[in-house]
């Protein structure tokens, strides 16, 4: 384009499609990484599903008219940070990982299983992941950044050729320069570099780029000395700009976008000129054509979507519809669907190809190798014509993953092999299976316990959508408001981060009062209704309440922690509080600093632990009033702390990024350290899985909340799995249901608790349906396992503490039979109530167990003991319809449904029935 010839693009549209062209039925994830998140090549779109380390895998086009299906690829460990589509094997995909590995996979031709298994794998690298894309005339060559370095792959040899490692800060992308000899790169110092991988690791130039220092964007030009940039100016604004390699010392255009607050996605099209801009979290989708020689950015059109943009991808011009005058179509990615996007330039004629909208563009045919790339050649793709009749037809298929020995190894199974696959409902051999990218069994779902026997149908299901939970249609419910507390005034909705804000048993409730003195409401569970307006009795703590609890063997015992180091205990009077208590049972000193938390042993009577700005955690004996053991090692704040189920050992994580585990009896030093979240706003520890795994909600370093599982056994090793679940800035308070094996997740000014079953094999976390309120909850808190309503299947009750009221919550699966017992949900649950030693005696070595008891009323049968019923037929047999009848049976049988229709006329009217009036009332 230039300043006297118009271009022919300007009257390009942006064509929305109808729901019906939608990719739909799809769950998207909430990555926070540097990715595009969505990527298509010539048969497939992958995008980030929304369980950790899963692609969703869906084909481009339908088959005869049909309704797409997607299926899910496990890769990795850990969240799939980036991946990328080979420009020439349009089945081979490469998939970068929080994990440090880079894999690349071979995904199959249409109507085939998934791999179950990475075709290769490069790395562990020294870092996570964050950005990778395949050398665009090579075959072989890929490059992956991770941290500070960037690293370009022999994918073949599996080696790497180079190392570039003169970044300052964290890489933000890479791009290829489309002629394959210069690699570009932005960075988190604000800098954009030049490379000749070839030549030196060194950069080549490198210039000051955009002056925040948030998400910024690199492209080339197609083959031009030519850049774009994205990214923010100091001022925040998102803005664009142009740069030329030959003059590198300033930007040679830069036009300001909008100071929208998401990161731009930028996709550009060599070929046309045409550059499409999209804001993470939007629903805009800008277009402009690009003009290095003026240079100009003239904006062509903008559209408005219906959902807001999660990722963006560009599909390869080898799969536009030319004769449709398509020059550009764009995947938008959403919540729950996949949306083209064509962008068609209108003309009269739609039965002829037009050249001039579609030059000849890069076929897919390699240039060279990477051996030969590596040794200095330098040649080019060769250039292939969009007309259909001469467009060509073969296709390539990359040496660096055999196609044989893939399908060999995917068809070669033994006997024993494909009996575990089908009994775990899975069709991939475990030969196959790499930790964390293959499925696993199905047995903690649907094993026999449950009572139910999945069909053919199912199992084949559940191996292209991977496990699923059998608590994952779990319903959630505010019950009647007759039991809801109402008229709460002056709650203190301040309380430390480490607190979960009150407490409750399964028969009162402690509320922290805003009031001065540490004032705590005790309101009875038993008496619910509207509050007076008069005060009510409190305690009256003599200090600003850090955190409460109740011990769970005396239910009239309360335990507070106040800001002045020391710890309270207030034994509440029978029946409730009737009048104002000012004195405590006992005071427990020893801290020298604020304390953060408090919790009671879970199965010795009188015992207490606490933690404290002092970096102290201390463990008291009630019955004594003493302080019986002091932990160390602790260099900064403790966020939380959590018992084992069976009391031998503590867990801790702390803001200095460490997750220890103590035996207090033995040492008071750490037994085991590892890495914890690397966020520095707060975190949570809880036992899990019987005790042999902690599970840890946290930040990363971009603020998204997660959660990690680690092996209590080997903490140094890192966590086994992270699931990212959203940005917020409250820390995620997770409660763990030990007979369910779920854990639920919600923070403080949230309006969705978040459910997963937690299993001991990949994937991990199994999700279940979420809760979601009206308003914001100031705390969400459990109650004891006996307080559900075994008849109505609830698994779970929680309080849910709103502005001014207390709502009971029921967690419950929906179930058919629910005159039954369902003993598959109800295992024997310990009797936490009672303990299983005193303090003192577990303070001298000695270790007890809760015994366990059933929930099941007496008169209900457990439902793994119901008569079996027989299948009842839902359709009428075949026979009944080809029986023959006579014209009269037809004719008679007609009539006979016609009058029943009509009924019998004999009967009397209704008006027959009413009786007259007087002749004297006419008058």
């Amino acid at each position: 384009m230039n300043r006297f010839k118009a271009s022919k693009f300007r009257h390009t549209e942006a064509r929305l499609p109808r729901r019906e062209a939608w990719i739909g039925g799809i769950r998207a994830g909430s990555i926070a990484s540097c990715g595009n998140h969505v990527k298509a090549s010539c048969r497939w779109i992958a995008f980030n599903a929304e369980a950790a380390g899963v692609l969703g895998i869906v084909p481009l086009e339908c088959e005869d008219g049909g309704k797409r299906t997607v299926s899910q690829l496990c890769c990795h460990s850990d969240v799939v940070t980036d991946f990328d589509f080979s420009p020439f094997d349009q089945l081979l995909l490469a998939t970068g990982s929080a994990d440090e590995t880079v894999k690349v996979w071979r995904l199959p031709e249409s109507g085939q299983d998934m791999p179950g298994g990475a075709g290769l794998t490069l790395g562990p690298g020294g870092g996570p992941v964050d950005v990778l894309q395949f050398h665009p005339t090579a075959d072989g060559v890929l490059a992956s950044g991770a941290g500070k370095r960037v690293t370009v792959w022999d994918v073949g040899q599996q080696q790497p050729l180079t190392a570039l490692d003169c970044h300052g800060d964290q890489l933000q992308s890479l791009a290829w320069k489309r002629d394959g000899r210069l690699l570009g790169t932005s960075c988190k110092d604000k800098k954009l570099r030049i490379f000749d991988p070839r030549a030196s690791p060194a950069a080549s130039q490198s210039v000051l780029g955009h002056e925040h220092n948030k998400d910024s964007r690199l492209l080339w030009m197609g083959s031009s000395d030519c850049l774009i940039s994205v990214g923010f100016s100091q001022m925040r604004e998102r803005e664009v700009k142009l740069w030329d390699t030959r003059r590198f010392s300033g930007a040679m255009l830069t036009v300001a976008l909008d100071t929208s607050p998401g990161v731009t996605i930028p996709l550009y099209d060599a070929d046309t000129g045409l550059l499409v801009l999209a804001g993470k979290g939007e629903n805009l989708l800008y277009c402009f054509e690009v003009a290095p020689a003026q240079p100009a950015l003239t904006q062509v059109t903008q559209c408005r979507t219906e959902g807001s943009t999660r990722g963006l991808a560009a599909v390869p011009r080898l799969a536009l519809d030319v004769m449709a005058c398509e020059v550009l179509r764009v995947l938008q990615l959403t919540d729950t669907a996949l949306v083209p996007v064509s962008y068609v330039v209108p003309r009269k004629s739609i039965q002829d190809f037009h050249e001039d909208l579609f030059p000849d563009c890069a076929g897919t045919l390699p240039a060279t190798g990477a051996q030969a790339w590596w040794a200095g050649d330098s040649q080019q793709v060769g250039r292939v014509s969009l007309h259909p009749a001469r467009r060509p037809t073969e296709t390539f298929s990359s040496p660096v993953i055999a196609c044989t020995q893939l399908q060999a190894a995917d068809t070669g199974h033994t006997d024993a092999d494909a009996d575990r696959s089908e009994g775990s409902g899975y069709s991939s051999p475990s030969s196959l299976a790499s930790p964390g990218s293959a499925a696993t069994s199905l047995s903690a779902s649907t094993g026999p316990s449950s009572g139910f026997v999945s069909s053919p149908s199912q199992k084949s299901l559940q191996s292209i959508l991977g496990p699923s939970s059998r608590f994952r249609h779990t319903q959630g419910r505010v019950l009647h408001r007759d039991t809801h507390l109402t008229n709460l005034r002056g709650l203190s909705l301040t309380t430390p981060g480490e607190c979960d804000g009150f407490c409750a048993n399964n028969q009162r409730v402690a509320l922290p009062l805003l009031s001065a003195g540490g004032q705590i409401a005790i309101l009875e569970l038993s008496k619910p209704g509207r509050l007076p307006d008069a005060a009510v009795p409190t305690i009256q703590n003599g200090s600003a309440v850090a955190d409460l609890s109740w011990d769970p063997f005396d239910p009239r015992r309360l335990a507070v922690a106040g800001e002045d180091a020391k710890i309270r205990l207030w034994q509440i009077p029978e029946g409730g509080l009737q009048e104002t208590l000012c004195e405590p049972k006992a005071v427990l000193r020893g801290h020298t600093e604020k304390i953060y938390s408090i919790r009671f042993h879970p199965v010795a009577s009188d015992l207490l632990v606490s933690s404290s700005y002092d970096m102290t955690v201390r463990i008291w004996e009630l019955s004594a009033g003493r302080e019986a053991l002091c932990l160390r090692g602790h260099t900064d704040q403790i966020f939380s702390l959590a018992w084992s189920p069976d009391g031998k050992k503590l867990a801790t994580v702390s803001k200095d990024t460490r997750l220890r585990l103590y035996e207090p009896r033995r040492s008071p030093q750490p037994q085991q350290e590892g890495p914890g979240p690397e966020g520095g706003r707060g975190a949570r520890v809880v036992w899990v899985c019987g005790g042999d795994y902690l599970l840890v909600s946290g930040f990363d370093s971009r603020s998204e909340r997660r959660i990690l599982l680690y092996r209590a056994q080997a903490l140094p090793e890192g966590p086994l799995s992270v699931l990212g679940l959203d940005v917020a800035p409250s820390t995620l308070l997770p409660f763990y249901d030990e007979d369910t094996g779920v854990v639920f997740l919600t923070g403080k000014g949230d309006t969705r608790v978040f459910l997963y079953e937690v299993t001991p094999e990949p994937p991990y976390f199994l999700e279940c349906n979420s809760f979601t309120s009206n308003e914001p909850h100031k705390g969400f808190i459990f109650l004891p396992k006996t307080s559900c309503e075994v008849r109505e299947v609830e698994f779970a009750r929680a309080l849910r503490l709103g502005q001014s009221t207390l709502e009971p919550v029921a967690f419950h699966v929906p179930r058919v039979k629910k005159e039954y017992f369902q003993d598959d949900i109800y295992p024997p649950t310990r009797v936490w109530w009672e303990p299983a030693l005193s303090g003192s005696a577990w303070l001298a070595g000695g270790d007890g167990q809760h015994r366990c008891a059933s929930l099941r009323p007496a008169n209900m049968t457990p439902v793994s003991e119901a008569p079996k019923e027989a299948p009842s037929r839902k359709f009428v047999p075949a026979s009944v319809y080809l029986e023959e009848k006579s014209d009269e049976q037809k004719k008679e049988e007609l009539l006979n449904a016609m009058v029943a229709r009509l009924g019998n006329r004999d009967d009397p009217l209704p008006q027959d029935s009413f009786e007259g009036v007087d002749e004297d009332e006419w008058d």
